[in-house]
């Protein structure tokens, strides 16, 4: 027995009042924890993305740990081998990411500039232009370029331009300076995307009343528009960075030809020639530089002072005079667009269509495309709608589209709705870390980290490497976060009041979620669909690596036409692929409906 003193004051009662408030406290903490409602819902989607996501980035780490493959390791950063496996990669590699943060943030914060604050003539489409190019995969731009600038430094076809005589420097053909320029116009887009929505936000109201104090262009723009634009400008450049790290397609066909590698190439090369355990090191690394540079950006964002621009009282939109030099920079800007837009399209179309890339414009064919084998043209193939090859990665491509756009969809589904409806406790927050971690990580890394997990049988379980099986479950755990944040989006939009009522007439979970969640939401939640399909019909650094002659993909078929010399027949893989990526892309852009204020009158 407990003796409490007697005390005047009660001090005694108090603190055993004290003592049971606080155990009570933990018991009932310990119920919001462990008895809270989805509890089991929660705890079976945190499995099913930890078997996704955490389990194939820890088998990658894994195998790099084990008996016999720790030396990896000091193969790839000490021993006399690594400069070349690992520190020149490297090098190339930041020099690619911070090349093309700052191009893609100038010319992105330029053309957003415009369309936003100015009176520039045909701002509106300028700004659609502008969203183009991140439509176009990668390698389509690049091989564009390689049709228009090739010379003969390797051998094979040589391009257009010094098909009509001029003598193109090899620093133009190949390496470093064409990879910059083709990754700058593919994600260029997306830093115009982010920084066109902050400057959207600048009120009206302020630039004007700075503009009647006497404050000069320079500047308001120094001290309204940037410190707004600011966190936009970081997080462009964090995102534009990490994409160009993780880049694969642009490096290897405008920096394999003349030994440029990055840690993409590299991490490809060594898992092709069976250096596994080496290629994972590399994985492991290219996941911490990209993942790095993404926190970096997230945490300058965080950390830094916000602005209230946003009053709530409705304000004109005043924009810019550009006055005399309202033309040239019209001219500036639509010159990037057509560049990065309509020119590409049209090489590539003019290539699949011409006998060789060093005339583009004459002697047009449709051999290409439907012509039967010839032993006097490309080592008899046949065009692309009589080759059984090209046909079957056209259906499979097709096939694994449809079939992820609707796995992934389904779990990000119910990831969206556990986050949605369940946002308390520690398995939510789980939930939501491992449901974006593949943000972090380079498609081509992701893909190793499949190899290294389904490539061998597990216990009773056969390897699938080479299977369509495989190729679904990668791209549906790559593509989650894609699922994730469209389903988020409209299930918030769905009153829980109506899954609480039915819940409270007995129906199940699966009735209330196929029954009123998703017809309620079903239409963006078909726009998150149709995105998915999109990326990994035209992605190819995830897919590169789980090629095999049986499971053919057209984005990587299109990739080895090219590498083997077939550049027509690369080209006109490559407009079938972006017909359908830009023709879904469009069309999910329709069903979302998202409306851009700095396209708005």
């Amino acid at each position: 027995m407990i003796r409490v003193p007697p005390s005047p004051s009660g001090r005694g009662a108090s603190a055993l009042s004290d003592i049971l408030m606080s155990t009570q406290s933990r018991n009932r903490s310990f119920k919001d924890a462990f008895l809270s409602p989805g509890l089991g819902l929660k705890a079976a989607v945190l499995v099913l993305l930890t078997a996704l996501v955490a389990a194939p980035l820890l088998k990658v780490f894994g195998a790099t740990l084990a008996p016999g493959a720790w030396s990896a390791w000091s193969d790839v950063l000490t021993s006399n081998l690594s400069r070349n496996i690992f520190w020149l990669p490297l090098a190339n590699t930041m020099i690619l990411g911070a090349g093309v943060a700052t191009g893609c943030v100038l010319v992105g914060g330029f053309l957003a500039w415009l369309v936003v604050m100015t009176d520039v003539p045909f701002r509106r489409t300028i700004g659609l232009l502008a969203t183009l190019p991140f439509m176009i995969p990668s390698f389509a731009t690049a091989l564009a370029w390689g049709s228009l600038f090739r010379n003969a430094r390797v051998g094979g076809q040589i391009g257009f331009l010094e098909g009509l005589g001029f003598s193109v420097p090899d620093w133009l053909a190949w390496g470093m300076v064409p990879t910059l320029v083709v990754l700058m116009a593919h994600y260029y887009s997306l830093a115009f995307t982010v920084i066109a929505a902050a400057l959207a936000t600048v009120n009206s109201d302020l630039v004007e009343a700075a503009q009647m104090t006497g404050a000069g262009r320079r500047r308001i723009f120094l001290g309204i528009v940037l410190p707004v634009a600011l966190p936009a400008l970081v997080a462009g450049a964090s995102l534009t960075f990490a994409g160009a790290v993780s880049n694969f397609a642009a490096p290897a066909l405008l920096g394999l030809p003349v030994r440029m590698q990055t840690l993409a190439t590299r991490l490809y090369g060594m898992i092709e020639i069976g250096q596994a355990e080496r290629g994972y090191v590399l994985a492991i690394l290219l996941i911490l530089v990209s993942a790095f540079f993404l926190w970096a950006g997230n945490r300058v964002i965080s950390g830094r002072r916000s602005y209230a621009t946003i009053t709530g009282k409705g304000g004109r939109s005043k924009r810019f005079a550009l006055g005399t030099t309202r033309l040239p920079l019209f001219v500036a800007a639509a010159s990037i667009c057509v560049l990065t837009t309509v020119v590409p399209v049209v090489i590539l179309i003019a290539s699949s269509l011409a006998p060789s890339s060093s005339a583009l414009f004459s002697d047009w064919s449709l051999h290409y495309w439907i012509g039967a084998s010839d032993p006097a043209i490309a080592r008899g193939q046949a065009g692309i709608w009589n080759n059984p090859l090209i046909l079957s990665a056209t259906g499979v491509i097709v096939g694994l589209g449809v079939t992820v756009a609707f796995s992934a969809s389904l779990v990000g589904l119910l990831v969206a709705f556990v986050l949605a409806r369940f946002r308390s406790g520690f398995l939510s927050a789980a939930i939501n870390q491992i449901s974006f971690l593949p943000l972090l990580v380079p498609g081509i890394a992701f893909g190793a980290a499949y190899v290294a997990l389904l490539g061998a049988p597990i216990g009773p379980l056969p390897a699938l490497y080479g299977t369509f099986l495989l190729l679904v479950i990668a791209a549906t755990a790559y593509l989650v976060p894609f699922a994730v944040q469209t389903g988020r989006a409209v299930i918030q939009q769905v009153s829980g009041d109506l899954d609480e009522s039915a819940r409270m007439t007995g129906a199940g979970f699966l009735r209330r979620l196929f029954a009123i969640t998703v017809p309620l939401a079903i239409r963006g939640l078909s726009a998150g669909a149709l995105i998915v399909f999109v990326k990994i019909v035209r992605d190819l650094s995830l897919v590169v690596l789980l090629f095999t002659p049986t499971m053919p993909l057209l984005s990587v078929l299109a990739y080895r036409y090219a590498s083997d010399g077939f550049t027509q027949f690369a080209n006109a893989l490559t407009v079938v692929v972006l017909v359908i990526s830009v023709a879904a892309t469009l069309f999910a852009n329709r069903l979302q409906a998202k409306s851009q204020p700095w396209l708005q009158s």
